[in-house]
């Protein structure tokens, strides 16, 4: 029976391996060293200890697993397909192929199994930590004596490079500050990256690193022995206040009889002549993509997945029966769907903000707005990279979150990252990925910049994340340039499926965060004003929503004709616009002022509405304290914009200093009427 189960697991790792250099040899792209070294390894976790349903990938008490080192992508494909999800092996066949469900690195959404898109290093393990950092919150919010509805591990593998990158440093010492004690992490110890033999430029010793950060360190464990990983993910998942790092030494590309332990196993495939020496070195007969029925069988989830799942809802039944609130309300958060009273929650957030016309900093103005928010939806996870006292994250409803000696949560909903901006993006994205929570978290905007790429990530995994940026300008001040935002703004509309809000007073705040709340399938920014912002009169806040609607006519400072000029603005700017304009009517010309907090959401309107808003034949003069390019897309015939780095002054001076004065912008709306 021994030898037979030893067969099996040789047989189950050495299906990893073939399928992995079959698909990267038939694609002539790929990483296949990674997936051949991690077999053993994988059968270890996927066949002894994932709790998972390949019929349903979505069932809310999985385990969740996440592939850090993304480039061995090959790898869980390989186990999504053997363990019975809806992978068929013509998908692997066409990796990284046009619109297959095998891209070159793993994505959510594209593969069903795929827990989030892995591909820059680093990011994965740290959304692993906010996978576990929500599951921990769900499990002290929902769980009852006798009813553990929330109970999953968090499993991620990980390589060199992701413990080179420096956002695993910001993530894994938050995992240990927080007592994750339910994810492990096995680390693939194999020496090797593109370069070559990484002990040059890493020697870090990384078991110390962990102890550190207030991990268990198990191993180093021979990757290659089944039942030595085995035993320790057994020991791991006992740990009760600490998340647990297992070292795994394997062999990169074990199997090529050439290629094995080499940075050529790395990045490439390995050839039509060495795959044929690598399935004679393993004793695997079979052609290029054929897996036998014994395999097959040997990796099959489908009924124990099916049992585990039904289980589950068994108990859950047995939960709703005890509390059938909870249960609904748990129900509602993971299917990430807005309280009922949400939209009268809304309405009613934007009426107070109209009415009350309060002059405060847009930063102000979104802790306004959070405070409603919060306290109506409990699934707003909030938090700031060590400036909740200027980012104004915080709110009655959102204590700091804080962790007893056991690594019991006390409840709060305001987390301090610390100084750590890319992994509180990463990790926000984690958080939103399980379900459950909407996150949130601010920082300067000028540090947008270490959070780019997590944003990036957010956008493409269509992820509800709202990221809070203040002190949006060179209206910061004696700061100076380091601090001061300039082509940030204009960056960030770069990034495809991200919405970015730069509301111009209070309205215009709570209609972005309405806007950001609501939407389930985008990532949003909001910019925020340092300095107060008068409240910018309105006679309708509907169109608001539209990202960009007209906000004063001539007739509203006294000229009765058509406006001659359109002046488009955006936040703190808004202001200077409606002065331009009550400027140039003293000398009888007209213009509409534009409001456009949303550049993004204003593109996706209809052509009807965008040109009745910015009409066809009037000139266009747009305004923003930041880089002039994005606005001239809006066939602006002159932009007042800032093409440099700001100064270290007084904020009203660098106005001054920058040109952005009413008297500047309506100059250059005379010279543009000139030339018209």
């Amino acid at each position: 029976m021994a030898n037979s189960a030893a067969r099996n697991t040789n047989l189950m790792a050495n299906a990893i391996r073939a399928l992995a250099m079959d698909a990267v040899q038939e694609a002539n792209s790929g990483h296949p060293g990674a997936p051949m070294g991690m077999a053993e390894i994988s059968v270890a976790l996927w066949a002894r200890h994932l709790r998972h349903n390949p019929a349903n990938p979505h069932w809310a008490d999985r385990d969740r697993f996440v592939l850090s080192n993304g480039h061995g992508s090959m790898l869980i494909y390989a186990l999504l397909h053997l363990t019975g999800y809806e992978l068929p092996i013509g998908e692997l066949k066409n990796f990284r192929k046009l619109h297959s469900k095998t891209p070159g690195h793993p994505e959510v959404g594209i593969t069903p199994g795929v827990e989030t898109t892995t591909g820059p290093l680093g990011q994965g393990i740290t959304n692993a930590v906010g996978l576990a950092l929500a599951e921990k919150l769900l499990a002290k919010e929902f769980n009852r004596e006798d009813h553990a509805i929330v109970d999953h591990h968090t499993y991620a593998f990980l390589g060199d490079g992701c413990l080179m990158e420096g956002i695993s440093h910001e993530a894994c010492a938050l995992a240990g500050a927080w007592k994750l004690n339910k994810l492990i992490a096995i680390y693939d110890d194999n020496g090797i990256s593109i370069d070559g033999q990484v002990q040059p430029w890493f020697i870090d010793n990384t078991a110390q690193r962990f102890q550190a950060y207030g991990w268990n360190v198990i191993g180093p464990v021979d990757g290659h022995d089944v039942n030595a990983v085995d035993a320790a993910i057994a020991k791991a998942k006992m740990s009760e206040t600490k998340p647990t790092l297992i070292i795994a030494k394997t062999t990169i590309g074990k199997g090529s009889p050439n290629r094995a332990g080499t940075a050529k196993a790395h990045g490439e495939a390995l050839g039509a002549d060495e795959i044929k020496l690598t399935r004679a070195a393993l004793g695997w007969e079979h052609e290029p993509f054929v897996v036998p029925k014994e395999v097959y069988e040997a990796w099959d989830a489908k009924t124990e997945g099916a049992n585990l799942e039904a289980d589950w809802d068994a108990q859950f039944d047995a939960y709703a029966e005890a509390f059938p609130e909870l249960a609904a309300e748990f129900t509602r958060r993971i299917a990430g769907v807005l309280p009922a009273n949400y939209a009268q929650v809304a309405v009613d957030a934007v009426i107070k903000a109209h009415s009350e016309a309060q002059t405060v900093a847009s930063r102000k103005a979104s802790q306004l707005a959070l405070e409603a928010f919060t306290a109506a939806l409990p699934e707003l996870l909030g938090g700031s990279a060590d400036l909740t006292g200027s980012n104004l994250t915080n709110t009655k409803s959102t204590a700091p979150l804080r962790f007893d000696d056991a690594g019991v949560p006390n409840g709060g909903r305001h987390i301090n990252y610390g100084v750590r901006e890319f992994g509180m993006a990463a990790i926000m994205n984690g958080v939103a990925l399980h379900g459950g929570y909407i996150p949130y978290g601010g920082t300067f905007l000028t540090f947008s910049d270490y959070s780019r790429n997590a944003i990036r990530m957010a956008a493409l995994m269509k992820q509800r994340v709202i990221h809070v940026f203040t002190h949006d300008s060179i209206g910061l001040g004696e700061d100076g340039p380091t601090h001061q935002s300039i082509e940030h703004v204009a960056s960030l509309r770069l990034i495809p499926g991200l919405d970015v809000w730069r509301p111009a007073d209070t309205t215009e705040t709570v209609v972005a965060w309405t806007m950001a709340i609501g939407n389930a399938q985008r990532p949003s920014v909001l910019a925020l004003s340092r300095q107060n912002l008068p409240y910018a009169p309105k006679t309708a806040v509907d169109e608001i929503a539209k990202g960009g609607y007209v906000l004063a006519e001539p007739s509203e400072v006294g000229l009765k004709k058509k406006a001659q000029a359109v002046i488009i603005a955006t936040g703190s700017e808004v202001q200077l616009a409606l002065h331009a304009q009550a400027q140039l009517a003293k000398s009888g010309i007209a213009v509409r002022v534009v409001s456009m907090p949303s550049t993004s959401v204003f593109d996706r309107q209809d052509r009807e509405y965008k040109l009745s808003v910015l009409p066809e034949g009037i000139p266009r003069v747009a305004v923003e304290m930041g880089a002039s390019d994005g606005w001239w897309k809006y066939g602006c015939a002159a932009v007042v914009g800032i093409d440099t780095y700001g100064e270290s002054a007084p904020a009203p001076v660098l106005f001054q200093h920058f040109g952005f004065t009413p008297e500047n912008l309506a100059d250059t709306v005379r010279v543009v009427l000139k030339k018209a």
